[in-house]
């Protein structure tokens, strides 16, 4: 018996189809559906549960996207051969799926909800990750979970100066523009990606492009959950007591609207004075009430808190710590702070702190990486770290998060940028948050800018980030702009928008929207505003290392390349490896060879240059053809009765024949030569059916006065071998 699924088509405009099916698959999950273009296919799950936990006044959403080996015909690796932790790549998508999908529930909506997105079909030309946000929003849309408006994700790259949605993988190689755009049929409500220094109208344009792709997405989910015909829940995840919400607002808001106006910088004396109105307030109140309304009165407090500083920046035009809106904090910075590494600077805006690192390293460094999608070795990394001390606080140290893979991440696209395609070394940035009160990422591409520029690497130039923010009004149609955006402006904010470039343009950027109606005119303006904020930061960063230095630091690794015709490969390396770990371990250097189109790539890298230009020496000799009459000074390898096997290049030998030893009879060359002695000689022959090589050390010799060559013997008379061949031989019985 066969499942009727129902589905339904989406065109993409250039004749690629992507399809949405639910009634097939997963029907015990609240809503299910399978995406497929091509032969890419993602399952994609939406369960939630039926009431709320006690006491909870946010969302509990939980989003994953996993990639299955077999989708792509393959084992995992590992000892396991099982799919493990989710990959870096994993943790990123399932990231762009939950950014857009979160603001799509109902503010009053409480009940934990998970979204479970799994790539079970991968076709290598047809990237999943622009299709996951469709499968996620298509899942929940089809389910009886309330959500205000499905979204969907696309992919827009410019290729060859057009753009292009959902591109095939090869040609996305050529894009100066890779963006992962999301929204609803009336807005934008996530970008996250990469530019090689675009400039803010090809941005808009690309924004504009991809929006026009998403509502025809929506419009498909619309549609298909009409063919259903499901209706969405009915909850009540809120009690409220609205005498008790009239009195703080009446109690607390002019408070805090006065404490907002004061402009006070220090974040930890300004969370003081907020803390201290509810205290007030509180202390007015019986025990009884206080105990029973403590949940309630929390949450009345901050969002009384939240529309009064919303407000005063809308009416006064100041922010919390009394900066204009496009005022950017204090910034000082440094370079080489520390002693020992590679490269190293210390970034401070404001109350955010960056210390990073940049170590160099070679190819033996790259990472390796094997996922279902992405296969390879990286050359560049950076790594984020997220310290609980840069807030103040004392927690449990549990490996990397989301946000730490996420926010190193938009850092690594924004600097990549700038960093030569032909520089020889593999790279580490590492940047540890040692303070943060907003925009730590774009204090990290600041800190790595500089740091890469310390470790002399032969970079465009600087690159540094801010994070913008928006507070508005729908209402009075009111809004501010804010540049360089603090914690307390981000959390109470109603947009998140980083942008990393150069003075030439745009790298990588950022931006999650809380609030709908955001218009292309309010963005375009936002941008403009990045710009000179970004700008003003890279007149500070240039003021402190304007150039990359010259010369790498004395102990950062130096690397020499050779190429080698193909055929030499084996030899180099060796059956195992001897010869190149022999080598490595003589020379004291660390090799690498690859074979690049049947051409041998070698890197060099060591400390010593004497050990690098003794192993280049040693690599020319072992893969240098010898030529008759060439003149070497060999090794004596192995003594034999008829003469010695003299080593004349790395791992090359030949045969000095005894009567090749001197002009007068040698009777024993054993006599005249040990194993291990030197000995000048010259090649005679090669032999090009066998590749042996003959050798003469009496050809370097004077011939001596008066004398002549012993004459050469005729042939053997036929049917005789050495005066034996003629005789019978005695039969042999074994």
């Amino acid at each position: 018996m066969s499942i009727q699924a129902i589905t339904q088509t989406i065109d993409l405009g250039d004749g690629r189809l992507v399809t949405i099916e639910t009634g097939k698959l997963a029907k015990q999950a609240d809503g299910s559906v399978v995406v497929r273009m091509g032969n890419t296919m993602l399952l994609a799950t939406a369960v939630a549960r039926p009431e709320a936990g006690e006491n909870v006044d946010f969302m509990p959403l939980t989003v994953d996207y996993r990639e299955m080996y077999a989708a792509a015909g393959r084992f995992p690796g590992g000892f396991f051969r099982r799919e493990a932790r989710p990959s870096d790549q994993e943790i990123l998508i399932s990231r762009l799926i939950d950014r857009a999908l979160r603001p799509t529930f109902p503010d009053d909506f409480h009940a934990e909800t998970q979204v479970l997105v799994y790539l079970i079909s991968h076709d290598k030309e047809l990237l999943p990750d622009c299709l996951a946000g469709l499968a996620a929003s298509a899942a929940i849309a089809v389910s009886d979970i309330p959500f205000t408006a499905p979204i969907s994700e696309v992919r827009v790259a410019r290729i060859d100066g057009h753009f292009v949605v959902n591109p095939f993988r090869s040609d996305l190689e050529r894009a100066d523009l890779d963006l992962m755009v999301a929204g609803n049929a009336n807005d934008i409500v996530m970008v996250e990606g990469e530019m090689k220094e675009v400039g803010e109208d090809v941005l808009l344009s690309a924004l504009e492009f991809a929006h026009k792709a998403i509502r025809v997405q929506v419009k498909a989910q619309v549609e298909l959950a009409s063919k259903l015909g499901k209706t969405k829940r009915s909850y009540s995840h809120e009690k409220h007591n609205l005498d008790l919400k009239t009195r703080i607002s009446a109690f607390a808001y002019q408070r805090a609207y006065d404490i907002a106006n004061e402009g006070n910088a220090n974040k930890k004396l300004r969370s003081e004075k907020f803390k201290a109105i509810r205290e007030e307030f509180v202390a007015g109140l019986s025990s009884e009430e206080a105990a029973e309304n403590s949940f309630l009165i929390k949450a009345y407090f901050h969002s009384v808190e939240k529309k009064a500083v919303r407000d005063c920046v809308l009416n006064e035009r100041k922010r919390l710590d009394g900066r204009k809106l496009d005022e950017i904090r204090p910034i000082w910075a440094e370079t080489d702070y520390l002693p020992m590494v590679h490269g190293s600077a210390v970034f401070t805006r404001g109350e955010t702190q960056s210390l990073t690192t940049v170590t160099l390293g070679t190819k033996l460094d790259e990472q390796i990486i094997d996922g279902v999608v992405i296969e390879g070795k990286n050359r560049f990394l950076l790594h984020y770290n997220f310290p609980p001390f840069s807030t103040g606080e004392a927690k449990p140290m549990r490996g990397t998060g989301r946000r730490e893979v996420g926010h190193g991440n938009l850092a690594l696209r924004a600097l990549k940028q700038v960093v030569p395609s032909d520089f020889d070394y593999a790279v580490r940035i590492v940047s540890d948050i040692l303070e943060s009160n907003g925009s730590s990422s774009m204090a990290t591409v600041c800190a790595g800018s500089l740091a890469m520029h310390d470790a002399a690497i032969p970079v465009k130039g600087h690159v540094s980030g801010i994070a913008m923010g928006l507070i508005s009004d729908e209402e009075t149609g009111k809004y501010a702009i804010l540049s360089d955006i603090l914690g307390d402006e981000d959390h109470l904010g109603d947009m998140d928008f980083k942008v990393a470039g150069t003075r030439q343009g745009i790298t990588a950027c950022q931006m999650d929207i809380k609030v709908n109606g955001l218009s292309f005119e309010v963005l375009k303006e936002a941008l403009e505003q990045a710009k000179r904020g970004r700008i003003h930061i890279l007149d500070v960063m240039d003021s402190v290392q304007p150039k990359p230095r010259a010369e790498f630091k004395p102990f950062v690794p130096q690397i020499v390349t050779m190429i080698i015709p193909g055929e030499f490969i084996g030899a180099v390396i060796g059956p195992g490896g001897k010869h190149i770990q022999e080598l490595q371990k003589t020379t004291n250097t660390v090799i690498s060879l690859e074979d690049v189109d049947n051409k041998g790539v070698i890197e060099i890298a060591g400390s010593d240059p004497v050990g690098i230009k003794m192993a280049q020496e040693r690599i020319r000799l072992m893969t240098s053809v010898p030529e008759p009459g060439d003149r070497f000074t060999g090794v004596v390898k192995k003594i034999t009765t008829f003469g010695a096997f003299v080593e004349i290049l790395p791992k090359k030998e030949g045969l000095l024949h005894i009567s090749e030893y001197a002009w007068e009879k040698t009777p024993d060359i054993a006599q005249v030569l040990n194993e291990g002695d030197t000995i000048d000689v010259q090649l005679l022959e090669v032999d090009q059916a066998t590749g042996k090589l003959r050798l003469s050390r009496r050809a370097l010799l004077p011939k001596p006065e008066g004398w002549v060559a012993p004459e050469e013997r005729g042939p053997r008379p036929e049917g005789r071998d050495g005066g034996r061949g003629d005789r019978p031989r005695p039969r042999r019985d074994y």
